[in-house]
């Protein structure tokens, strides 16, 4: 079986720079909060994942079928309709934190967030170090 690359690479762009372009003014205000409060809890520096994800550390991954790469651990990316907050590997074991959250909608590994205003930020960092701890318990992780 052919090896295909992850598409989702780390970027050598300014994650600041980035979130100066966003257009929508909240989504941008938002953005401006979660840089310093991600870099805070996981002590990484953030790093352009793509040209809209906004990741910090680093962990490799092989699957089974021999498919292996690296990914972020944790980040959020200010979309047009809302932020996603993308925390890894998921939510296994945190279906309590989710429902103190807040008004979100979420898929396997991410949060989709209208505004911050809607969360409960201390929740959230609850979870982003929850698995941030679970990634690097569990995987090989780098700062970058």
């Amino acid at each position: 079986m052919a090896k295909s690359e992850n598409k989702t690479k780390p970027e050598p762009v300014d994650p600041a720079a980035m979130i100066a372009a966003v257009e929508h003014p909240q989504r941008r205000a938002d953005a401006e909060v979660l840089l310093p409060f991600f870099t805070r809890i996981t002590g990484w520096p953030a790093q352009m994942w793509g040209p809209s994800i906004i990741g910090f550390g680093r962990y490799h991954y092989k699957y089974d079928s021999g498919r292996e790469g690296d990914f972020l651990i944790a980040g959020f990316s200010p979309r047009k309709s809302y932020i996603s907050v993308y925390i890894l590997p998921g939510y296994r074991d945190l279906s309590e934190p989710l429902t103190r959250l807040g008004k979100v909608k979420h898929g396997k590994s991410c949060l989709n967030i209208n505004k911050l205003a809607d969360i409960d930020m201390d929740v959230l960092e609850e979870m982003v170090r929850d698995g941030v701890a679970y990634m690097t318990a569990n995987y090989t992780t780098a700062a970058r």
